[in-house]
């Protein structure tokens, strides 16, 4: 189970030729979270939380709609209660921010007040003629009137119209006298703010070109997906350029600005203070100039030796765009793993609410109210729930990014094409839940080791903001940068484990050890990509973004009712953003897979007969013109240069 090193010897890639389950103690511990997490469910649902949150409870221990059973030492608990549905809270305007509740005695009431009742005589007459006692159980609404504790144990006066949600089965206060001041100056902005009714108005009113502009964000991206292997090798050397003019002419610039300063001090007659500003500055724009001549001789130096994997981004651009062509339904994988997210995250919020109403009756000798508190061990279950959202949907995010992994892999190691398995994607699902699942729990278990204390130093920090100790603010900072850039490397050395897991159906372990030493005797190809490859994704992105707020403009400037464009063009840009990262993101994945496939080929095979490449024809284009400049020259056991052999179906 641990990550030490592998007793295997050297070992032989062999893609797609034996299959075997890997991690297996990883599988049993993750079913057994997993039956945790389901135990964690039935707990408040078995002990009456999911009830009480549902039907929901007085400050008395009963739950509305229910005839419940006596708590000892409070003496109205154990009402019948089956009649009264709905919560009723006698002062809702009393709100604990800190604890985020309202201080107020609640109870169950047959009905929510229709009306606003202003006295207590409106009290008694709602009683008597709806059969809903708003006040205390043990007052008779006979005597709301004249009672001696009607103040404390009546609704504060006067009771606003209110309604019950069905869901919840609350009176929510419609019109509540703590929020009337906030109410009319809201009410009075939006009325004076002649701009916000404008913005309001034009959303409305372009609804259905938003819902348009969404739908052609949605089919932009996925000609991106196809366009884009033709386009990157223009906005690569597009962006090469650029880079080289920036640079070479920011380091001119700061060059003449010390030149022109330096002139203009030693002729200069100004005053001793000024002279010092001066002295300064020529001393700042020599320290610039000096830093960007060094930063510029690095960049050409490293674009210099980078060069050639440049061209290997571009030709596994244009694989990429094959890999779509052949399997189109890959870009249907971010839609899947997002409705798989947001059912468990329901699932996860509505256990985390079951949690709320849980445990134990606790009386409050001062008020002789009751709260639920779980106590002892059952206290720690929020917590096991909340490592169980991130180990779940990183798990989640891992399964997407092996089954995208083996379903390139099986397209990039298959000769002849049209032997591929009917449904590639549907096979690399089916072969990832029979023998890899165990990987993607540890995984994603390595991720969540890294993320929580991340999130536990972020929420730190967000506690010291205006504190006087700014040098703790800082180390925290710095803990959690560290910690985010680990996390990332670590993301990213997972899904190269997940491809080589997909390739040679190793552990964990030894598939991110492969996969390691390819990354790093291939560093500067992996720096190549990452780098030209995912700016040139980004410009897809900006691309697309730009697009559509531009067909925005124009179907908006037909609309007549309103002038202002801002708050409709933001929602569809933002929308189109995300559209377009979730698309080349998938994108992007499947380039780094092809990557670590192609590295593995040129590694394990020299186009020899029984050691023929799998690679499209487009790399083997770039193996060819790298031979030709020197770049790499496979040899055979005499030393003599190998040339790379094809045969049928070899070649997409």
């Amino acid at each position: 189970m641990g990550c030490g090193g592998s007793s295997e010897g050297k070992r032989d890639w062999k893609p797609l030729e034996e299959r075997s389950c890997t991690d297996i103690p990883w599988l049993i511990i993750f079913t057994l979270f997993c039956v945790g997490m389901a135990c964690i469910c039935c707990y408040p649902i078995a002990t009456g939380a999911a009830s009480r949150l549902i039907s929901g409870y007085d400050s008395y221990g009963n739950t509305c709609g229910q005839n419940n059973t006596k708590i000892e030492g409070v003496p109205l608990s154990g009402q019948d209660l089956r009649e009264n549905k709905y919560v009723f809270f006698l002062d809702p305007c009393n709100l604990d921010l800190i604890n985020r509740k309202i201080k107020s005695i609640a109870l169950c009431v047959s009905k929510c007040p229709a009306s606003e009742l202003t006295t207590y005589d409106d009290l008694k007459k709602f009683a008597l003629n709806n059969g809903s006692h708003l006040c205390s159980y043990d007052i008779a609404p006979t005597r709301y009137t004249r009672h001696p504790e009607r103040y404390t144990k009546c609704p504060k006066l006067p009771v606003s119209r209110s309604k019950a949600i069905p869901l919840f089965n609350r009176c929510f206060p419609m019109e509540i006298g703590c929020y009337a001041e906030f109410v009319q100056s809201f009410i009075t902005f939006v009325s004076d703010n002649t701009v916000l009714r404008r913005v309001i108005a034009g959303v409305m009113a372009s609804k259905d070109i938003i819902m348009g502009l969404c739908i052609l964000a949605l089919v932009l991206s996925l000609i991106m997906m196809v366009v884009i292997r033709y386009i990157s090798k223009v906005l690569v050397w597009i962006i090469t350029i650029l880079v080289i003019i920036g640079s070479i002419g920011g380091t001119a610039v700061l060059w003449w600005l010390y030149a022109d300063h330096r002139i203009a001090f030693e002729n200069s007659t100004a005053s001793t203070f000024g002279s010092e500003v001066a002295s300064d500055n020529v001393k700042a724009l020599l320290v610039y100039a000096i830093g960007a001549t060094i930063f510029t001789l690095v960049l050409l130096l490293v674009m210099f030796f980078m060069r050639k994997r440049v061209a290997l981004t571009i030709s596994l651009f244009h694989v990429a765009g094959k890999v779509f062509l052949h399997l189109p339904l890959l870009v249907l994988q971010p839609f899947w793993t997002f409705l798989c997210l947001m059912l468990f995250w329901v699932y996860w919020i509505a256990v985390l609410l079951f949690l709320g109403t849980a445990g134990t009756p606790v009386k409050n000798n001062s008020t002789g109210t009751v709260e639920y508190q779980m106590q002892g061990p059952f206290q720690y279950l929020v917590w096991y729930h909340a490592v169980g959202l991130i180990w779940i949907s990183e798990f989640i995010l891992a399964f997407q990014q092996m089954t995208i992994a083996g379903a390139v892999v099986t397209y990039y190691f298959t000769r002849n094409k049209s032997q591929m398995p009917a449904t590639p994607i549907l096979s690399a699902m089916a072969r990832t839940i029979r023998y890899h699942l165990g990987t993607l729990a540890k995984g994603s278990f390595i991720i969540t080791l890294v993320k929580i204390p991340r999130l536990i130093l972020t929420y730190i920090h967000s506690q010291l903001k205006g504190k006087e100790n700014a040098c703790a603010r800082c180390m925290v900072k710095a803990c959690v940068c560290c910690l985010w850039c680990l996390e990332k490397c670590l993301k990213y050395l997972n899904q190269n484990a997940y491809t080589a897991t997909a390739i040679n159906s190793t552990s964990f372990c030894t598939s991110a050890r492969d996969a390691f030493l390819i990354l790093v005797e291939n560093a500067l190809r992996v720096a190549a990509i990452n780098t030209v490859g995912d700016f040139v994704l980004f410009l897809g992105k900006v691309l697309v973004v730009s697009c559509t707020a531009f067909a925005g403009v124009l179907a908006l400037n037909y609309q007549r009712d309103y002038t202002v464009w801002v708050l409709p063009l933001l929602i569809v840009c933002v929308f189109a953003f995300l559209v377009a990262h979730c698309f080349l993101s998938v994108f992007e994945n499947v380039v780094d897979v092809l990557f670590l496939c192609f590295a593995v080929d040129t590694k394990y095979n020299d186009g020899s007969h029984g050691r023929e490449y799998f690679m499209d024809k487009a790399l083997m284009e770039f193996v060819e013109n790298s031979k030709k400049m020197g770049y790499r020259k496979p040899v055979d056991g005499d030393g003599r240069e190998m040339k790379p052999m094809t045969r049928g179906g070899t070649v997409a």
